[in-house]
C-alpha cells in the first residue's frame, strides 16, 4: 500500500519535490532555483525547458535521499505560480518563446485597448477580474501577435497554451507521446478568459481578445485524475497525477481554511491573501480579485476574495541581489533589529506597478523620507514593514467588501521564518498572526487535493486535523505601526502613482 503523496511546488523563483505522509508531515524535499531573465524594464520571463528539467531533478532528489519508490506514493499533485504563461508546440514540444511571467508588465498597451470599452472592470462581472497585465490572456494575445509564425501554427493544431501546471502536466504525462492538455478552476480563473458561473473557457472574451479557444486547456476539478506517470518515464512507475491548483489556493488548501471566513496570507516572491467566501462569488468594489478558491472531484466550487501584492519576498531579493546589502536572505532580519524603527523611510516596491487594491501599472517604486540618519538596518526594516503595510490594504479592502471582521491570520510561505517580520504584522494589522508547524503549505495543499482524488485523504476532516500550530504572535496595542506610521506609509504610496506616461 502507498504511504507517501508527492507533490511538484512549481514557483516564481524555484521548484521542489515534497513528499507527506497521511499525518501532512514532510518526510523529504528537494529545491532547486532556476534563471529570471529580464529582457528589458518590466519585462520577466522564465526557460520552460529549464523549469521541466529543474523539475526533473528536485523529483530524483527527494526520492533517491528518502529512498521513495512508485510504488510507495498514493499521487501526485502539482501547485505553481500562477499567470505565467506558456505557448508550445504540441507535436515537437518546442516552445515558442519564453514563459511570460505573471509580473511581467509588457501588455499594458493591450490593456489600454481593452479598457477603452467599458473601462478598468470591463469583464469583471464574468471572470471576476480588473484588465491588468498580471494575468495570463493578454500575455497569450501578446505571443500571437509578436511571435512570428504562432497564430498559423495555432490555427494548423499544433500549437496549445498553458500556464506551468500544464505545461509541468503535460510533461509529467507523457509530452508528446500522449501528454494530457489540462488546467484546473483554479488556474483557469486567473486567465481572465474563464466564465466564474461555468467554469468554463468563454467565448465572447476570447474573441475580444482573439485567443483561439483550441490552444487552451480542458478545465477538470483541482482534485481529479488527470492522467498517469509514464512506466519508463520520470518516477519509473505508473502515478496518478491527481490534483492541480494556483499556489495561492493551494496554500489555502493547505492551511485547511475550508469555511466561509477563514483567511490566510502567503508570504513569497509576492504576497497573497485569500477569504474563504464558499459558494458565493462576491464580485469586488474595492481593488480585490474574485477567483475559484478550489474545487474537489465532483463536488460544488468554493470561491474566494483574494488581495494580491506583487512585490514582497522579491524586494529583500533585490536589497541583497541589486543593492549588494545583505548576502542571503534571512541576513534581512538580524540587519533590521540594528535599528528600533525606520528611521522615517518608506519603501514602496512598485517596480511591476501596484496590485491589490489599486491596480495601478503606472506606478514604479519609491524610497522616500531620506536623511543622512538613514542607514542599512533601515533600509532592511522598512522593506518588512513594506511587507506588513501593503497586508493591511489589503485587508481593509477585504473588510469593505465582505464586511467580515478577521480574528486572526493565518500565515506561511518562505518568508514567516522572520519573527520580526510577523511581530511587526501583528502590530500593523492588530490581530494575532499564526504560523502553523507545516509553514510550507502550498506544497501540502496540492498533495492534499491529489490524496483526496485517490482516497488517500478521505475528506476534509481528516485534512483539518493535521493542521497544527506552531507560534503565535500578539499584537502590542499601542504600535506606532498601526497608526501613524501606516498613515505615513499610505502617503508614501500616493508618491508611486503617474510615473508611467
Amino acid at each position: 500500500m502507498a504511504d507517501y503523496v508527492a507533490s511538484i511546488d512549481q514557483g516564481t523563483t524555484s521548484t521542489r519535490c515534497m513528499i507527506f505522509n497521511k499525518k501532512g508531515e514532510i518526510v523529504g524535499s528537494h529545491q532547486l532555483e532556476h534563471t529570471q531573465i529580464y529582457p528589458q524594464p518590466g519585462w520577466v520571463e522564465h526557460n520552460p525547458n529549464e523549469i521541466w528539467a529543474r523539475t526533473q531533478d528536485v523529483i530524483d532528489e527527494a526520492m533517491r535521499s528518502t529512498g521513495t519508490r512508485a510504488e510507495d506514493i498514493a499521487a501526485i499533485g502539482v501547485t505553481n505560480q500562477r499567470e505565467t504563461t506558456i505557448v508550445w508546440d504540441k507535436t515537437t514540444g518546442k516552445v515558442l518563446y519564453n514563459a511570460i511571467v505573471w509580473q511581467d508588465t509588457r501588455t499594458d498597451r493591450i490593456i489600454q485597448e481593452l479598457g477603452k470599452e467599458g473601462g478598468q472592470n470591463r469583464f469583471q462581472h464574468k471572470v471576476g477580474l480588473p484588465l491588468a497585465t498580471y494575468f495570463s490572456g493578454p500575455k497569450i494575445k501578446w505571443i500571437l501577435d509578436n511571435i512570428e509564425g504562432a497564430r498559423q501554427a495555432v490555427e494548423e493544431g499544433r500549437v496549445v497554451f498553458g500556464n506551468v501546471d500544464t505545461w509541468l502536466i503535460w510533461n509529467l504525462t507523457g509530452g508528446v507521446e500522449g501528454g494530457v492538455h489540462v488546467t484546473d478552476v483554479t488556474n483557469a480563473s486567473r486567465t481572465m478568459l474563464m466564465d466564474l458561473e461555468t467554469l468554463q473557457w468563454d467565448a465572447d472574451v476570447c474573441r475580444i481578445m482573439g485567443i483561439p479557444m483550441q490552444m487552451l486547456p480542458q478545465i477538470c476539478p483541482s482534485s481529479h485524475i488527470y492522467g498517469y506517470t509514464q512506466s519508463d518515464g520520470l518516477f519509473k512507475g505508473v502515478i496518478p497525477v491527481a490534483g492541480d491548483l494556483g499556489d495561492q489556493q493551494a496554500a489555502t488548501v493547505g492551511q485547511a481554511c475550508f469555511d466561509v471566513g477563514e483567511a490566510k496570507n502567503t508570504y513569497g516572491t509576492g504576497c497573497f491573501m485569500i477569504l474563504n467566501t464558499g459558494q458565493e462569488r462576491v464580485l469586488s468594489k474595492n481593488g480585490l480579485l474574485t477567483t475559484v478558491c478550489y474545487q474537489f472531484k465532483d463536488e460544488k466550487p468554493v470561491y474566494a476574495l483574494e488581495g494580491s501584492i506583487a512585490i514582497t519576498g522579491a524586494l529583500v531579493q533585490w536589497l541583497r541581489d541589486n543593492l549588494k546589502m545583505i548576502d542571503s536572505a534571512p541576513e534581512i532580519e538580524d540587519l533590521a533589529k540594528t535599528v528600533d524603527d525606520n528611521g522615517g523611510m518608506y519603501l514602496v516596491p512598485a517596480f511591476s506597478g501596484l496590485f491589490a487594491p489599486y491596480w495601478r501599472a503606472d506606478a514604479r517604486g519609491v524610497i522616500v523620507g531620506l536623511t543622512r540618519y538613514v542607514n542599512r538596518g533601515h533600509f532592511a526594516r522598512a522593506a518588512l514593514e513594506a511587507t506588513a503595510f501593503q497586508t493591511r490594504e489589503v485587508l481593509e479592502a477585504m473588510k469593505a467588501d465582505s464586511n467580515v471582521d478577521l480574528l486572526v491570520l493565518k500565515v506561511d510561505g518562505g518568508m514567516v521564518q522572520n519573527d520580526l517580520l510577523m511581530q511587526i504584522q501583528a502590530d500593523v494589522l492588530q490581530v494575532p498572526v499564526i504560523r502553523p508547524k507545516v509553514a510550507e503549505t502550498t506544497a501540502l495543499g496540492a498533495a492534499y487535493a491529489a490524496g483526496y482524488a485517490v482516497d488517500f485523504w478521505h475528506d476534509m476532516n481528516e485534512m483539518r486535523s493535521n493542521w497544527k500550530k506552531d507560534k503565535v504572535w500578539a499584537p502590542k496595542p499601542l504600535s506606532k505601526l498601526h497608526t501613524e506610521k501606516y498613515k505615513e506609509w499610505k502617503k508614501a504610496v500616493t508618491r508611486t502613482f503617474d510615473w508611467i506616461d
